[in-house]
């Protein structure tokens, strides 16, 4: 028996890869690593498994006469000349009777590493050499930060990521961290794109080890790993903006903030000020108010405003939090109270948004831009805000405010996907059913057989990142790694570019799309520009050849010390921010100017939309969810170190164990949560570690509707079934999960049996088997 050990990279850490007789069996980590990521425990399972796409499939219903149900029917595989021939006469039809502009391929999910064969740069690509499409614009994790920040601070978000204040800086020169939202170590594990080396454990038990106090602000004790050794203040959930609101009128009337600071680099405080005594609405926001709304004591609160203007204190908020009701809120009162307290720019000191997004921010950054693959230009200039897919589906031609402006929602006929998993990262998934109901036709790409493969007309199996050629370079990392072809695609998978490639023969233009290339050659050329970009930049990196055959690359951090908006803060005149003014906007003239009631231009509180339609009463309990230990999203769920986690094939459930008495719930039960939305089990897990009256299911269990129950019950525990598809605002239209009621009891019913990971009834009838 052959063994052999390779290198491969994804999303959570570079692995060597065993393979046995031309099949992965195990994924190790990379010796170079100091605190691997057990997620490469998923591949060989995932990859090998029940789940696995093996030939090109049509719905059932579709391929006969155009109608049945997607997520419901079967599939009879085909072969791949017969469905790239019905691709490109649904393509032609499409295009000839109505537009491109009723084809939307807006995919989002973060897809499988490897720099070229990014799954969403492929598609896009082939498509701008067919007319264009209907794209989407942000993305599910921060996008209320894509939309707001600009306005605030000026700039994209991703400069926050980029510059965010590195954590031995932090160690340093900081006092106190106060974190909003805490700072999950599980979410440290992943990287866009690759994270080689997972740094951000050390980096912050040597905070702890030089004194930083930190204060975690969550619902959920876990939101800060036991090193940090972090006060716990968990506050309801969706109250942050009110309590930080709170600290400030603290900071204000005891004369604690920074007028000297706020004079120099920011405009708009006046308004704040009026805000924060209650002169426009009559509401001072003392720390009294904040309670009141939050839960939190008073007292602490006041006493942690004054520890903040004491010493350096570095804030931080989590991504999370901006995925709520208002969320834009959120994001602009933590920056207000930074500005607050004066220490924006300094060593320690500030704000950090979303320093637990990823492995890599505070701790590296990529030393200079890699080769991408290029997509080419998009004729159509329709596009949504990425959290409307259902709103798109469900009512085309509807109207809607977005970023200040009006815009039209597209009549898509056409849905290709590719990449993502929208049964996952989508709220309201019985309303996703059913707005996925109406294209005319759905494609899409996939590795296994998951819910938005279900609820395709035609599905196309593709390779995984260990089945092709390729390289690693994460967005924010600063390492290179080589990723040969280990094994063959099992069954008819294919490279996705060999897809499109001969997609665009059959539609007599391979060349603009192959540009006279194969998928190993693009990444050569891809490898060479990096090489290139790399020199320029005083790189020198090694042939192709012997690169692809060699070990992992490391660059030094080009910014070791980085301090966030260090240049701003030493001459906000040589430096000013990208904004109107020149500075930090605490109140956007431009924002007020959108005309919303629920944002009227300054970091501003605004009721829960639950809460204030009276749902409490109904349903009781907070749902809060997020990113497992055990996967990145849904991705390979039915591998094995995910489903280690489950409770006899369920997702698991912290519950208070308050809340699971007065329910009649015990440890390891079977539990329903539900709302007026929908229905899920899931596993109950009981602790003293969450706030009472919340409850927190991880994301990513793979939806698995069981039509014969109420509401299509999910048998699996996905939280989205449960959650509201509102959105924040008017102001960024962002994902708001974190913002839903439910109600939980014991299952006393029999439990079904989870059959997601399973493929749907098929059968084979193409016409070209032997290709």
């Amino acid at each position: 028996m052959e063994r052999q050990h390779n290198l491969t990279s994804s999303h959570w850490g570079a692995g060597l890869v065993e393979v046995e007789d031309g099949r992965i069996t195990a994924v190790h980590p990379h010796p170079s690593d100091p605190n691997p990521s057990r997620l490469n425990e998923n591949i060989a399972g995932s990859v090998n498994g029940n789940a696995r796409i093996l030939r090109p499939a049509v719905r059932r219903g579709w391929f006969e006469n155009r109608a049945g149900e997607r997520g419901r029917d079967g599939f009879v595989e085909v072969g791949w000349g017969e469905v790239l021939e019905l691709i490109g006469k649904e393509l032609c039809r499409v295009r000839s009777e109505i537009g491109n502009r009723a084809i939307f391929a807006g995919s989002y999910g973060w897809a499988s590493a490897g720099h070229f064969h990014l799954a969403q740069n492929q598609l896009k690509r082939f498509l701008n050499t067919q007319g264009g499409f209907v794209r989407s614009e942000g993305n599910y994790s921060y996008n209320a930060a894509l939309v707001a920040m600009p306005h605030i601070v000026g700039g994209s978000f991703g400069m926050h990521v980029a510059e965010a204040t590195r954590w031995k800086v932090v160690a340093e020169n900081t006092d106190l961290v106060v974190m909003f939202g805490g700072m999950a170590s599980r979410n440290t594990q992943i990287c866009n794109g690759g994270i080689t080396n997972h740094r951000a454990s050390e980096n912050l038990a040597a905070c702890a080890d030089k004194g930083v106090r930190f204060v975690n602000l969550s619902p959920l004790r876990g939101d800060a790993s036991d090193q940090l050794n972090a006060e716990w203040l968990p506050p309801r959930p969706g109250t942050d903006t009110a309590v930080m609101l709170g600290l400030a009128h603290t900071l204000l009337v005891e004369g604690l903030c920074d007028r000297v600071f706020l004079n120099r680099f920011t405009v708009g405080f006046d308004q704040v000020e009026s805000y924060l005594l209650g002169v426009v609405d009559g509401k001072p926001k003392t720390v009294e108010w904040a309670a009141g709304i939050s839960g939190l004591d008073p007292c602490r609160l006041r006493e942690l405003a004054r520890e903040m203007a004491q010493g350096r204190t570095m804030l931080t908020c989590a991504a999370g939090l901006q995925r709520a009701d208002w969320g834009e809120q959120t994001l602009w009162m933590i920056v207000t109270l930074a500005a607050m307290l004066g220490q924006i720019g300094l060593p320690g000191g500030g704000y950090t948004i979303g320093y637990a997004v990823n492995g890599n921010v505070g701790c590296v950054n990529r030393p200079f831009r890699w080769a991408a693959l290029p997509q080419g230009e998009n004729p159509v200039e329709d596009f949504i805000p990425v959290a409307m897919i259902s709103e798109m589906l469900l009512n085309p031609g509807g109207r809607y405010r977005y970023n200040g402006g009006t815009q039209v929602l597209p009549d898509i006929r056409l849905l290709w996907w590719v990449g993502g998993n929208p049964f996952h990262h989508h709220q309201d998934l019985n309303r996703l059913r059913a707005a996925f109901q109406r294209p005319e036709t759905i494609i899409v790409n996939e590795v296994n057989w998951t819910a938005t493969a279900k609820h395709a007309d035609i599905v196309l199996p593709v390779a995984t990142a260990q089945e092709r050629l390729d390289f690693g370079a994460g967005n924010t990392d600063n390492f290179l790694v080589p990723m040969p072809k280990l094994v063959e695609p099992p069954g008819q998978a294919r490279v996705e570019f060999d897809i499109y490639a001969e997609l665009a023969g059959r539609l007599g233009d391979a060349e603009a799309f192959t540009e006279g290339l194969d998928a190993d050659a693009w990444v050569r050329r891809l490898w060479q520009e990096t090489q290139d970009a790399g020199s320029e930049h005083g790189h020198i990196l090694p042939d192709w050849d012997s690169f692809i055959n060699g070990d992992i690359l490391e660059f030094p951090d080009p910014t070791p010390d980085r301090v966030f908006l260090a240049e701003f803060r030493a001459d906000p005149d040589a430096h000013p921010r990208p904004t109107p003014s020149g500075r930090i906007e605490l109140h956007s003239a431009v924002v007020a100017g959108f005309g919303l009631p629920d944002c009227p231009g300054h970091a501003y509180w605004n009721v829960p939309r639950d809460v204030a339609d009276g749902r409490e009463e109904v349903y009781p309990i907070a749902l809060v969810s997020g990113q497992p230990a055990t996967r990145l999203h849904s991705q390979f769920d039915n591998g094995a170190f995910s489903r280690s986690s489950k409770i006899n094939g369920h997702e698991p459930v912290l519950i208070h164990p308050v809340d699971a008495s007065r329910r009649g719930i015990a440890d390891g039960d079977i539990v329903e949560l539900f709302n007026e939305r929908g229905r899920c089990l899931a596993g109950a897990r009981l602790t003293r570690d969450i706030l009472l009256g919340v409850a927190f299911l991880w994301t990513g269990a793979w939806f698995d509707p069981d039509f014969d129950a109420p509401m299509h019950r999910d048998r699996h525990g996905n939280p989205n079934v449960l959650t509201h598809d509102r959105r924040t605002s008017e102001f960024s239209q962002s994902p708001s999960a974190h913002s839903s009621r439910i109600e939980i009891r014991k299952f006393d019913e029999p439990v079904p049996k989870v059959v997601v990971h399973e493929p749907p009834d098929f059968e084979f009838v193409g016409k070209f088997g032997s290709e």
